[in-house]
């Protein structure tokens, strides 16, 4: 595997291919346009700026465009970013595709889905396990590909299903330590909870929210999707209402955009491993980007904190 953009030292100059996840367009304090490009390859992503940029460079430096970048890495308010010297859209002879610089999730899509599916299988309860077969079955394609969020937590390709397996993983220990807990529900809960970011983000290129997600959010966009699949199969037993509450609480608090606090036991355990995991990827990201001896970039999405890599952590 040939090196990535985040697996040089700061200060190194690179000549690499690059792909563009996001450029926006901004006005520098003496009136000219530039653009921030977010670029990014299988190792994670870094900013540039593109000074004096015309409208030719919007055209040719749009998402999803790969370019060929010579620049120096530089630390910029404790985060790293790329100064670029040269950039060019790159043509057919470069021999590159976008599926090149994608991350992906560290399991493959087929391993995700028969561990998803054993999960369902072993569900007791037919209700619950008919809902939750319904739905994986419905949005199956998007939910194995998606990211589970544009940034912070899970943003690579698969990440939304590879967030599901880990937390179903973390649910199985947690039930075995409990077992007063409704298995049946707390799987269903994990795999439905994050079901709607397939409606709610475009993709797991160069992903943005869409208008459902905008308007909407992929909370109430899946309690909408399990109402319906209770009508479709014709059940109206009380699991209809409890797997929406639970998708409905799952952030855990209005601050955080949960309609409703967690108000059963198994509503209350689905937002810790919600949070343990997405957090424990915020952090493992962030950490393998440094040496031992070293603290990491600020974490905005843990309360801006710089964590520590002991010395005796390979």
């Amino acid at each position: 595997m040939s090196k990535g953009i985040l697996d040089y030292e700061i200060g190194v100059q690179v000549d690499l291919y690059l792909l563009i996840k996001n450029a926006t367009k901004g006005t520098a304090s003496n009136g000219k346009p530039f653009l921030t490009l977010i670029f990014q390859d299988q190792s994670g992503e870094i900013e540039a700026k593109l000074w004096d940029a015309n409208e030719e460079d919007e055209k040719n430096y749009a998402p999803q465009s790969i370019v060929k970048v010579l620049g120096d890495l530089q630390s910029y308010r404790g985060k790293s970013q790329l100064k670029i010297r040269q950039i060019r859209r790159t043509g057919p002879g470069d021999n590159v595709k976008i599926a090149d610089f994608l991350e992906t999730a560290p399991l493959s899509q087929d391993e995700m889905m028969s561990k998803l599916t054993q999960f369902i299988f072993d569900m007791k309860n037919p209700n619950i396990q008919r809902i939750t077969r319904h739905l994986l079955k419905k949005h199956h394609q998007a939910f194995i590909e998606y990211p589970a969020a544009t940034k912070n937590h899970h943003e690579f390709v698969s990440g939304l299903v590879y967030h599901v397996v880990s937390m179903l993983d973390l649910a199985k220990s947690i039930a075995t330590l409990y077992p007063s807990l409704d298995k049946d529900l707390l799987y269903a809960g994990v795999i439905l909870h994050d079901m709607g970011k397939v409606v709610e983000l475009s993709g797991p290129i160069s992903t943005v929210y869409t208008v459902e997600g905008n308007l909407l959010g992929h909370i109430t966009i899946m309690v909408n999707e399990i109402g319906k699949a209770a009508d479709e199969l014709g059940i109206t037993g009380e699991e209809v209402l409890l797997l929406k509450h639970l998708v409905l609480s799952h952030h855990g608090k209005a601050e955080w955009g949960s309609p409703k606090p967690p108000l059963i036991k198994e509503a209350e355990v689905l937002h810790y491993i919600d949070n343990l995991d997405a957090k424990m990827n915020m952090l493992d990201r962030a950490l393998e980007r440094v040496k031992p001896g070293e603290f990491t970039e600020r974490v905005f999405a843990l309360e801006n904190r710089s964590f520590y890599k002991p010395l005796f952590h390979k």
